[in-house]
C-alpha cells in the first residue's frame, strides 16, 4: 500500500487548511478495509495520533488538541482521506503522517509539513 499526503504548507495563525492521503497499490484488501489515521510530528518530540476514521467510516476520534478544529473524512470511490483543520494555532506546526492499519499490518505515508506562523 502507498500513501501519498499533500495539502500542507505556510497559514497564518487561525487559517485553514485540507491536507489529502492517496491511497494506492493495494494488495489483497481493498481501501475501504483500512482504518486510516492521521499523525503529527512537531521538531523535538513524538510522534502523536491526531485523527483516526473507521474503516467503514462510521466513526472518528480526535486528539483533545484539535476536537472542534480538525475533522477527518474519507472518500471510498477516490481510496482518499482528508483532514480539514480550521483555526490553525502555532502549536499545529509539525509534519503530518497519513497511515493505514488492517490488522497488523501499518502502512505510512511520507509526511506533509504544516506551519503555522504570522
Amino acid at each position: 500500500v502507498q500513501l501519498v499526503e499533500s495539502g500542507g504548507g505556510l497559514v497564518q495563525p487561525g487559517g485553514s487548511l485540507r491536507l489529502s492521503c492517496a491511497a494506492s497499490r493495494f494488495s489483497r484488501f481493498a481501501f475501504s478495509t483500512y482504518d486510516m489515521s492521521w499523525f503529527r510530528q512537531a521538531p523535538g518530540k513524538e510522534r502523536e495520533l491526531v485523527a483516526g476514521i473507521t474503516s467503514g467510516g462510521g466513526s472518528t476520534t480526535y486528539a483533545d488538541s484539535v476536537k472542534g478544529r480538525f475533522t477527518m473524512s474519507r472518500d471510498t470511490a477516490k481510496n482518499t482521506v482528508y483532514l480539514q483543520m480550521n483555526s490553525l494555532k502555532p502549536e499545529d506546526t509539525a509534519v503530518y503522517y497519513c497511515k493505514a492499519a488492517y490488522f497488523s499490518a501499518q502502512y505510512w505515508g511520507q509526511g506533509t509539513q504544516v506551519t503555522v506562523s504570522s
